[in-house]
């Protein structure tokens, strides 16, 4: 290309500034979004692979026992057998000021094969010592103790289960490798002897890690009793990365449409270009430029957008990243495990796949503008009117496409898979044909509202509608893009409510004790500290109380790798709260109190299990099968749970030990003064939450809400891109028809009508955005309540249509264009004629 055609295209943009800066942020906000999600993903998984390796370390083998631990006598056994290197684990959470920390319990002197990062280096500072023979001395990462303003040798109170601890602090950890030193954020260690007293394991251990060659396993494996099991180390970090697997996704897909969105903006703004210099263009290719020089000079352009605006977006990734970061973490802390996540990863490969979209994305959208510069002979190239001529009979057949490829996303989702990617690549693929859709769709709204409103309508009304057809290849992109921004807005409204009324309904039934007792810490729903036998019978006592139900939440092996088994003792009021999806109640619980178990449907739909098949699992006394009699609704945990009987339980399990009691009262009992009566019993026995249904029901939806916070902030950067190309079409549009409305002023027509003009432009615009929205935005919703979702959790979800959200769309789309055309109003109404007609 010759340095002329460089010259024009980047004299043209000198020229219209806000044009190409518009375009810039479009692209921008879109990588942002991606960026963003991307690193706080890749941030939180990495600080959960960093801490499952500051745990596992340099161990190939595990070997794990019962919920209770392993008699530590095994350990003993076998390294008396000579099992070397081999070491000692005991691990658990504890709380302090508002923080959780994992409580790990090691043998120092065991230590060096497996952790060297815990080995005590030379930047850390460990009066061993004081470690070794004083109770209650812990160590703690250097960074922890200056957020915890506490020195060494200073007195830590702590919360373990909801019984009180204190312990000293015996010296600090630190490293100078930056990703070993984020492993040692939110830990304590202590000796063996200290962990087992803080976390009520004296004589147990949580697991022996072992560094075996392949030929030594099975020789171990052979040696170890009846329910002790050997396990590679790596299992347990495949299952928890499986269990955030679907949210990661779910997360990613969501800002990919942020970026689908910029699409539309990129396209509108390239295509604006070509049309704009049209006579430019014209020339040029009289004056002997070829059609390849045409098309890499818009190509070009394109590629130089992308790249000041992906790198733009990067940066503006990067901050926003940190911010959602935050949320990412708590819900995963809500939902799936305790996580402590501190420091933002940026990674090349995010930073390439960022560079890589952006890029991509602009080149891909510039390719039907670039093609149209070149397509257009150039004695025809400089008359507009044949352009729109030519796009009102293209319009048709892009509709037509887009229904072929709506039409295809349907039977990717009729295909028979358990798999994401075909759902996500239908959404896109119906998102995308219902906008190549919208120019015919729209074009036929203006002409019938045209001829509805012949005879009613002022003048400035009918210029409005005839304005918006007029210009159907930029105001109909600028459409779409709007519509597909509040589609996914009505979209994710209408799934989040109908998740949100299923929950609620669910916790309705489910909860039917009046009162619930756990022990105090807020990390017992994960690790399932059992309350103390005084407490129960305390509680049993007290008056008020009619009866119990009690619950033991634990983790076990399985044929399908760790679940969560509950355990639980239920009257009769209490099995009122099962919904069964597959099983009927009055064969279900004899056969429950039998022997059998009740499934999840998340687990039954991760685990791909039937009632009538059996399901293995690794008891106190070895590995037993035990048969499933019913699938229940439960959306408490996308990772599927396990029901048994209690007696059933404590027969193979061997564990009597109780997580939480469901109170169920009087007739007339207060509820309120029995829960204080209940506090002032068992307060100086063990810190218990002590919380009413309604409650639970209450923190549960705010738990809920705070899941869903991220979603919302994705949904209004969607949106923030598609008001970004309403502003940039309606700017294009003031110019491409200055001419036009300076006649009207001349002819007569005042500032005022002139305003009016525009504003009903720019609100008949967003209201037909808004009316194409609902329907996408409720087929979006139903594919992500019956697909998406199912296939992510296995949740079955009641869909909702709540009213207020398909209105506050239509608004939304309105409010968004009349806000965007704000501008273009002004600089129209206050521009003197003269002015653009001898510009003209």
């Amino acid at each position: 290309m010759t340095p002329t055609l460089w010259l024009s295209g980047l004299r043209y943009h000198l020229r219209h500034r806000w044009q190409l800066v518009l375009a810039v942020v479009g692209i921008a906000l879109g990588v942002a979004v991606v960026v963003a999600v991307d690193l706080a993903n890749e941030s939180a998984r990495r600080a959960f692979a960093l801490s499952m390796e500051s745990i596992a370390g340099q161990a190939t083998h595990q070997i794990v026992g019962s919920p209770l631990g392993i008699d530590e006598a095994l350990y003993a056994r076998l390294r008396s057998e000579g099992l070397h290197p081999s070491a000692p684990v005991v691990e658990g959470f504890a709380e302090s000021r508002g923080r959780t920390f994992r409580l790990l319990g090691l043998d120092p002197f065991a230590e060096p094969p497996f952790r060297p990062h815990l080995s005590f280096r030379s930047r850390s500072e460990i009066d061993l010592n004081r470690l070794l023979t004083e109770p209650g001395t812990v160590v703690i990462s250097r960074s922890n103790l200056r957020e915890l303003e506490l020195g060494s040798g200073d007195s830590l109170e702590l919360d373990i289960g909801g019984r009180p601890a204190v312990v000293k602090i015996a010296g600090t950890m630190d490293s100078d490798d930056r990703m070993e030193r984020q492993a040692l954020d939110g830990m304590l260690v202590a000796d063996i002897a200290t962990a087992q007293e803080l976390l009520d394991m004296v004589g147990r251990l949580s697991h022996i890690d072992l560094i075996l060659e392949p030929a030594e396993v099975e020789p171990i494996r052979t040696r170890l009793p009846s329910g002790i099991h050997l396990q590679r180390a790596e299992n347990r970090t495949r299952v928890m990365e499986q269990m955030t697997r679907a949210f990661s996704v779910n997360l990613t897909a969501l800002s990919l449409l942020a970026l689908l969105v910029g699409l539309f903006l990129i396209y509108n703004t390239m295509t604006f270009s070509v049309v704009q210099r049209r006579p430019l263009l014209g020339n040029l290719r009289a004056l002997g430029a070829s059609r390849r020089e045409i098309f890499w000079l818009i190509a070009g352009e394109a590629l130089f957008l992308g790249a000041v605006g992906t790198a733009i977006g990067i940066g503006v990734g990067i901050a926003l990243a940190q911010g959602l970061l935050g949320l990412v973490t708590r819900t995963i802390n809500d939902l799936y495990f305790v996580l402590n996540v501190t420091a933002l990863t940026v990674t090349p490969t995010a930073l390439a796949k960022a560079v890589l979209l952006g890029l991509g994305a602009t080149l891909a959208a510039a390719v039907a503008p670039a093609l149209e510069a070149t397509r257009t002979p150039p004695r025809l190239i400089t008359t507009r009117s044949r352009e729109e001529i030519r796009y009102r009979t293209v319009a048709p057949r892009a509709a037509a496409i887009g229904g072929v490829a709506m039409a295809t996303g349907g039977l990717l989702l009729l295909y028979p898979s358990q798999a994401l990617a075909p759902g996500f690549i239908a959404l896109f693929l119906i998102i995308l044909g219902f906008a190549l859709g919208v120019p015919w769709i729209t074009g036929n709204i203006v002409a019938l509202a045209e001829r509805l409103g012949r005879r009613r309508l002022a003048t400035p009304e009918r210029l409005a509608l005839r304005g918006v057809r007029a210009s159907l290849s930029r105001t109909a992109v600028a459409i779409a893009a709007l519509a597909v921004a509040v589609s996914v807005s009505v979209g994710m409204a209408v799934m989040v409510e109908s998740f949100r009324q299923t929950v609620h309904q669910w916790l309705q039934f489910t909860l039917q004790a009046d009162i619930y007792v756990s022990p105090g810490s807020a990390v017992s729903a994960r690790r399932s500290p059992p309350l103390l036998p005084e407490v129960i019978s305390r509680v049993r006592q007290t008056s008020g109380v009619a009866d119990l139900s009690t619950y033991r939440g634990l983790e076990v092996g399985s044929e399908f790798g760790p679940i969560q088994l509950q355990a639980l003792h239920l009257n009769q009021q209490s099995r009122t709260g099962y919904r069964f999806r597959s099983g009927e109640p009055k064969r279900i619980w004899p056969a429950f109190e039998e022997g059998a178990v009740l499934v999840s449907e998340p687990f039954a739909h991760r685990s791909q299990v039937v009632p009538g098949d059996r399901l293995n699992l690794d008891t106190a006394s070895g590995a037993r099968t035990f048969p499933i009699a019913g699938i229940f609704y439960d959306y408490e945990s996308d990772r599927g749970t396990v029901v048994m009987a209690r007696a059933v339980y404590e027969q193979w399990f061997a564990d009597q030990t109780v997580s939480g009691l469901g109170v169920y009262l009087e007739p007339g009992a207060d509820v309120e003064q029995t829960m204080e009566r209940l506090q002032s019993r068992v307060s100086d026995l063990q810190g218990v939450r002590i919380r009413s249904n309604r409650d639970i029901r209450e923190a549960s939806l705010a738990i809920f809400d705070r899941t869903f916070t991220i979603t919302e902030i994705l949904r209004l950067l969607a949106v923030a891109v598609a008001f970004t190309g309403v502003f940039s079409a309606l700017m294009a549009l003031q110019l491409e028809k200055a001419r036009e409305f300076a006649i009207l002023r001349a002819i007569g027509m005042t500032p005022g009508e002139l305003w009016r003009l525009v504003t009903l432009q720019t609100g008949v615009m967003g209201l037909i955005a808004g009316l194409l929205a609902l329907p996408l935005g409720l087929l979006l919703a139903a594919i992500l309540i019956e697909v998406i979702n199912r296939r992510a959790f296995g949740w079955t979800l009641w869909l909702q249509l709540p009213p207020e959200a398909l209105i506050q769309g239509v608004l939304l789309a309105v409010a968004a264009a009349l806000l965007a055309g704000l501008y273009p109003a002004h600089r129209l109404a206050s521009s003197p004629p003269a002015t653009a007609l001898q510009e003209e």
